[in-house]
């Protein structure tokens, strides 16, 4: 398996441009666009090969996103959890400079022009 060994579940794609934009390793980011249903997860966590990964959720901190962690937590109990701070609500709103010092916290690593922030 030559795969990215990190991946990482975020709910959209904005969510995944932020963090694209941040990161600076190879990090597969899949996005849910919302809840899942039962049989959507179990697609995802095999076409994913979820059970053999790193797994990082990040998701908003609103009750959409609250709710798909919960999900992923159940069906992913390996899944590290990164969280941001509530006052931005939205992982897209998030200054880069902010979650880069969160991902730096949970070891991705990040473009450190973003560092300085």
């Amino acid at each position: 398996m030559d795969e990215m060994e990190k991946i990482m579940i975020v709910e959209g794609r904005t969510d995944r441009q932020k963090v694209k934009q941040v990161v600076n390793e190879d990090l597969e980011i899949v996005c849910t666009h919302g809840t899942l249903g039962i049989e959507r997860m179990e697609e995802m966590i095999d076409d994913y090969h979820l059970d053999d990964r790193d797994v990082y959720v990040l998701v908003d901190e609103d009750d959409a996103g609250k709710k798909l962690r919960k999900q992923l937590n159940q069906e992913l109990p390996h899944a590290q959890n990164i969280h941001i701070d509530p006052g931005y609500r939205e992982v897209a709103a998030t200054p880069n400079h902010v979650l880069a010092s969160i991902l730096i916290r949970a070891n991705i690593k990040v473009k450190p022009m973003y560092l300085k922030g």
